[in-house]
């Protein structure tokens, strides 16, 4: 773009990150203020009215005035000519540039303006007058155009040529206007009299200054052409403070910026609609704003201006039309890396550091329970928080979904385990263990975001423990409270000695082996669950005709039953099954008996060979004996017909429901809060719709069971255990210690990988983690479960992200065309505590729960499963195998990584998810699944020999050294080389850059005046020799 020699890109890159530092230490918050970029146009209207049209605006994406259509543009990205900006770029080097001038309104801004284009000479004192009035014609922005025409009554949107083709403007036609505007102007001198008499001086667009971020500031872009100029008119004004300019701006916004280009229409090459489109894409630059909010002098505005040229990426007209309107990204790229100082380099490095050892707190503190006091040093700050962050509807949306989603399992769990130990575990235990457990744990957890449940090999690991006391001929509970007592003993010791700190070796390929078998199983349960309907309440495919039908005693039937003939042989011994409720159809049923009794057999041959003859028959039967319906349905209770086909139609529609209501948060429909309603309260309004067609049916489909009564599964069995008993002998005590070292193994992996999967980087967690503190709380909380003899829960994975789906958090304030920005986890106790308040009180809830079909509650488990896939990277690649390469999604890692060591990686993991699969579904092996978990971390180790650690850093996460130091936890060394690199490449890339500064005289380029060429090179001489300074080599 510039090809002059002297002009350095690298030293502008240096200027800039000066200006950014200098900025920083000295603003009060280290930041600065969103920008509202305007441009608007000089347009001579249809009356001969001369004013600023607003043609196009900035806050993060461009928006252009379609004229024709009498709207603004869909927000995109701005194409910037490559002319254009080369133009602004160069003219900026020599035309006025006012920082922080001295002035009190609009009136003395174009003063300051007029005078200092007449001293450059770049305009004649003969147009000085007309400019100075061009400048303070009226405003019209597009938001006005339903409000009252002005006085003259033209339409303003109805231009020679309209929008941005502009028209131009004679200065003859200013000055004919100069008497009749003379005495008149607005509130603060900015505008003309026909400005002030319309209404619509009173109004803002207030619309859209609701999708403007706080504390913003405006940039006032003014571009026109006039006919006898002889030369552009430019000039770059930044106003310190900002201050308000009237209605310059069709938002309440005081303005900092302002730029005017004005050019004679004779210049072909001079387009000033694209320069002031260059200016509008620069100005909402956050790099740039920085810069020219900080800068001192013109020189380190141009330096901002090539900086941001610098990273420009250009698109070659053969195959890209500037028409085109790009849309916005999905996620907008950050900044930092254009922030080139020692200082960012410095903290990059340390932040990165800290994230290998602080990251969740997984060091090791060489104390004896150094772990949890640092957990609860770093939880302490936040409790209060935890609850006074609860206070949004989200919460209450989450708790009741997750209330329901949690007590199924705890009813179907509660249902085997009674199964499995004989009802000494039963339904009531669950319901009780997820009540005391989840108010605990939620009020005294390290991380209360996650939910403890019951789970598979849990069961299993129970189902063992009671069938070896069972062959022995020993009491279960007391022999099952040391088997807790033991494992209490061993978490404790693993909390005392911080070794939950070996949670860092669980990478993501552990992780997603994990977390994608639990999601599976509970979708897999979904459709299994909803399938076994059918072997309660059977489907018939046969013939309409011949309906499967229960026996009837021939007794029961009057002699004249058979006097229909052959064609009513196996109707009038038969009760058919199609039928509905009796209620329902008593009336009908009525109608056709007294017509059966009246026509005599002719009318009941026809009505057999009919199908609502056939829906009938059991009803006038059981008229002609004397039997009512209720007795008929009595007989054949078992046979309800349409049972199974409304049960998995309720099932698909829940999950269709809540899953389309979850997914409208970025769709375009309906405002965003109302799209922000529909998901948090999806998964509660698929229930509430689906619930409601089910009871409006009237068809009894199974329902949700719980217990009425608070009394143990078991009648013979106490609520508190004696580990004590005449049938154990005594050594039974010290032997728990085997079981207990296996359900430890369990406990603890199901426990900690949860965790890490709560507390990935990707759910922006802020208030951190407790891997130390949980592993404590649920030592306690085993020691209480044993001795009332409720069952063992630990953390459920796809309950607790479930847990932190439904807390979501994304940005309100949504600038035209971004897209919501995902700001973190609404993060507190009081959704888990209400959970396990509301099992509890589940009993109570009885009459409320029973008419929730079971269908439905399985719908929500295959919503909770696939939402747990959503984002997973395994399943990503995973689908890779079945897309075309050219139509793969543009992964990171595609571009780092060949597609063959991909596939290859991906294998890899699905076949330890089939392994993970094969051990828990097989009993004979389901004990040893936590080993088989804990295996995968062995697998993990073994593909460093398979994989260079570039592929993994892109394919995982690089395991850390298995000697760590105790401060940097594995980073010992990696500080010192990490800031020898860093170093060398900065002064190795300074002295090279920067080298002709060593010589006695540093040249600017000649079109800057004398006096502020030579303040410039002592201020960057002196700049550059303490950049010098900062980069010596160690």
């Amino acid at each position: 773009m510039d090809t002059n020699p002297e002009h350095d890109t690298k030293l502008d890159q240096l200027l800039v990150s000066r200006v950014l530092e200098t900025g920083q230490s000295h603003a009060q918050n280290g930041t600065v203020h969103p920008m509202f970029c305007q441009m608007n146009r000089l347009t001579e209207t249809g009356g001969s009215e001369v004013v600023w049209m607003q043609v196009a605006r900035w806050i993060k994406f461009e928006e252009v005035l379609d004229e024709d259509a009498n709207r603004w543009s869909k927000p995109h990205v701005p194409s910037l000519s490559l002319d254009a900006l080369t133009t602004f770029r160069k003219d900026m080097r020599h035309v006025p540039c006012l920082l922080d001038p001295d002035i009190t309104d609009f009136n003395s801004l174009v003063d300051k303006l007029t005078l200092s284009w007449v001293q450059g000479g770049y305009l004649d004192r003969a147009y000085e007058d007309a400019i100075r009035l061009a400048l303070r014609k009226p405003h019209r922005h597009v938001h006005e155009r339903k409000l009252p025409r002005p006085v003259s009554g033209s339409n303003l949107l109805a231009v020679r040529e309209r929008g941005l083709g502009g028209s131009s403007v004679s200065l003859h036609s200013l000055e004919s206007h100069a008497t009749d505007n003379e005495n008149d102007s607005n509130e603060d001198g900015s505008d003309a009299s026909s400005y002030k008499a319309t209404p619509r001086t009173n109004r803002k667009n207030v619309k859209i200054q609701r999708k403007i971020p706080k504390n913003a500031v405006a940039t006032n872009i003014l571009i026109g052409e006039l006919t006898t100029l002889r030369r552009p008119l430019m000039a770059f004004v930044r106003l310190n403070p900002p201050r308000h300019l009237g209605w310059l701006c069709e938002v309440r916004l005081a303005t900092q910026f302002m730029f005017v280009c004005l050019a004679p229409d004779v210049i072909e090459d001079y387009d000033v609609r694209e320069i002031g489109r260059c200016v509008g894409a620069i100005m909402v630059d956050p790099i740039f704003r920085e810069v020219a909010e900080n800068s001192s002098n013109r020189f380190e505005i141009l330096a901002g201006i090539s900086e941001f040229c610098s990273h420009l990426t250009a698109l070659p007209p053969s195959v890209w039309d500037p028409k085109t309107r790009i849309e916005p990204p999905v996620k907008l790229p950050k900044q930092n890396y254009r922030r080139v100082s020692t200082k960012t380099l410095k903290e990059r490095r340390e932040s990165r550091i800290e994230h290998v050892d602080e990251e969740e707190g997984l060091r090791r503190t060489g104390r004896f329970f150094g772990g949890v006091i640092e957990d609860v040093k770093r939880k302490l700050p936040w409790y209060a928080s935890d609850f006074k962050d609860s206070l949004h509807v989200q919460c209450v949306a989450s708790t009741i979904f997750l209330f329901l989603a949690t007590l199924t399992p705890n009813v179907t769990f509660g249902g085997l385990l009674g199964q499995g130990t004989d009802q000494y575990m039963g339904t009531m235990e669950c319901i009780l263990a997820a009540a005391i457990c989840g108010v605990i744990f939620a009020l005294f957890a390290g991380q209360p975001l996650n939910i403890l449940g019951s789970t598979g090999p849990m069961l299993v690991l129970e189902m063992i423990i009671y069938e070896f006391c069972r062959d022995n001929s020993w009491d279960f509970l007391p022999f099952r409270v040391w088997v807790g007592l033991w494992t209490a003993l061993i978490l404790l010791l693993v909390a005392a000695f911080d070794l939950s700190a070996l949670v860092r070796f669980i990478t993501r390929f552990t992780e997603e082996c994990f977390a994608c078998l639990i999601a599976i199983i509970f979708i897999y349960e979904a459709f299994a669950k909803t399938i076994k309907i059918n072997s309660d309440y059977r489907t018939y495919f046969g013939s309409y005709n011949h309906t499967p039908s229960c026996p009837a005693s021939p007794a029961t039937f009057p002699e004249d039953a058979d006097s229909s003939g052959s064609n009513s042989n196996s109707s009038s011994l038969y009760l058919p099954l199609n039928t509905t409720a009796a209620s329902l159809l008593s009336n009908i049923y009525d109608n056709i008996n007294n017509t059966i009794i009246t026509n005599s057999s002719t009318a009941n041959s026809s009505i057999f060979n009919t199908t609502a003859a056939t829906t009938t028959t059991m009803s006038s039967t059981a008229s002609l004996t004397g039997t009512n319906s209720s007795e008929a349905g009595s007989a054949c209770k078992e046979y309800v017909p349409d049972v199974f086909l409304l049960s998995f139609i309720e099932f698909l529609f829940t999950f269709v429901i809540a899953f389309t209501l979850v997914k409208a948060r970025n769709s375009i429909f309906f405002p965003n809060v109302v799209r922000r309603m529909m998901c948090d309260f999806g998964v509660l309004i698929a229930i509430v719709i689906v619930v409601g067609v089910d009871a409006a049916l009237e068809i009894d489909t199974p329902k949700l069971e719980v217990p009425e009564k608070f009394t143990p599964t078991r009648p013979d069995r106490p609520w508190l255990i004696n580990p004590f008993s005449d049938k154990n002998p005594w050594w039974l005590a010290l032997a728990g210690v085997l079981p207990a070292l296996l359900a430890t193994i369990l406990i603890f992996m199901d426990q900690q990988i949860t965790a890490v999967i709560v507390n990935r980087k990707e759910h922006k967690l802020k208030k951190g983690s407790g891997y130390h503190l949980d592993i404590l709380v649920l030592a306690v909380l085993i020691v209480c479960m044993s001795f009332l003899g409720l069952p063992w829960y630990v953390a459920a994975t796809v309950s607790a992200l479930a847990h932190i789906m439904s807390l979501k958090v994304e940005s309100d304030c949504a600038a035209p065309g971004e897209k919501p920005e995902f700001l973190g986890v609404r993060e507190q106790r009081v959704t888990a505590l209400l959970v396990g308040i509301l099992s509890g009180l589940s009993i109570l809830l009885t009459g409320i729960l029973k008419i929730i079909p079971l269908p439905v509650l399985y719908g929500v488990f295959l919503f909770m499963g696939i939402r747990s896939l959503d984002g997973m990277q395994l399943v990503d690649r995973f689908l890779l195998y079945i897309v075309s390469p050219k139509y793969q999604p543009d992964y990171p890692y595609l571009r780092h990584v060949q597609l063959m060591r991909v596939h290859l990686y991906t294998l890899i993991q699905i076949m330890c998810l089939a392994g993970l699969w094969i051990v828990k579904s097989l009993k004979a092996t389901s004990i040893g699944f936590p080993l088989m978990v804990l295996a995968t971390c062995f697998i993990r180790k073994l593909l460093d020999c398979l994989f260079s650690q570039e592929e993994l850093t892109w394919l995982d996460h690089l395991l850390p050294p298995l000697h760590s130091s105790a401060k940097f936890g594995g980073g010992g060394s990696h500080k010192k080389n990490t800031e020898v690199t860093f170093d060398q490449v900065i002064t190795m890339e300074t002295k090279r850059r920067f080298s002709l500064f060593r010589k006695p005289v540093v040249r600017l380029p000649s079109p800057f005046p004398r006096g502020e060429r030579t303040l410039m090179e002592t201020k960057m001489r002196r700049t550059v020799e303490a950049r010098m300074q900062d980069c010596t080599l160690p």
